[in-house]
């Protein structure tokens, strides 16, 4: 596995045993990733992101079928319990592959966004604040994964690591329980490093036990780039 950016690296920590599913501590890892809500925090979160180390700090990951409504959509740190101690931030900018607006492609169905404080003023970026998972690509067909993200019906997220496995040529799976739906966008973490959003065949998958995600390859990387010149 190649990391794009050799940046700070959060440690994994001590975990429940793999395959298994469990609120995840609030430390520096589960900080970076965040809930997507519809206009605020009382509109309700629907899917999953996380900060993404750029140069101007201000870029996430997603599921691309997260982000069909841009304008409407904010994002939260470290969201728990109806808090959002790094503030909340608006999508300023999309960048998915044409696979997935041409035709909802699952090999497509990640993207990277720019976002900014939902408020008057610059001030810190959000990478400032949270730090940023490097991007990676070329990883092992079968690595010890770890998601984070949170389910519609949970205020806090949830963590499970378990090996992937390559499903077809172009899609990893993972089993692990009530990765359900609100779960899209997950990353998908190897030593550190995002690999992959949870999405791509099924939307993520049909069933909570069972969770997908597109190959990061090429074309993941090149909009990564754009959106991290972009902002």
């Amino acid at each position: 596995m190649a990391a794009l950016t050799g940046v700070d690296l959060p440690g994994a920590g001590a975990g429940p045993p793999l395959g298994v599913t469990a609120q995840a501590p609030a430390d520096a890892t589960a900080d970076r990733v965040g809930a997507l809500f519809t206009d605020g925090l009382d509109g309700g979160h629907f899917c999953t992101a996380a900060v993404v180390h750029s140069d101007g700090g201000d870029v996430i990951a997603t599921a691309a079928h997260c982000l069909d409504s841009p304008s409407t959509t904010v994002f939260a740190p470290g969201y728990r319990d109806g808090r959002a101690p790094y503030g909340v931030w608006r999508i300023t900018g999309v960048h998915v592959a044409a696979g997935w607006t041409d035709g909802a492609d699952p090999d497509a169905d990640i993207a990277f966004a720019t976002v900014t404080p939902d408020g008057d003023g610059r001030g810190a970026s959000v990478e400032d604040l949270v730090g940023g998972f490097p991007v990676a690509s070329g990883q092992s067909d079968e690595a010890a994964v770890t998601v984070i993200g949170y389910p519609r019906t949970e205020q806090a997220p949830l963590r499970c690591a378990n090996t992937a496995t390559l499903w077809s040529e172009t899609q990893r799976r993972i089993d692990c329980p009530d990765l359900s739906g609100g779960t899209s966008g997950s990353p998908w973490l190897v030593d550190g490093a995002l690999t992959g959003v949870l999405g791509g065949y099924e939307g993520g998958g049909s069933v909570p036990e069972v969770s997908y995600s597109a190959v990061l390859g090429d074309q993941a990387v090149e909009l990564y780039r754009e959106a991290a010149d972009a902002g």
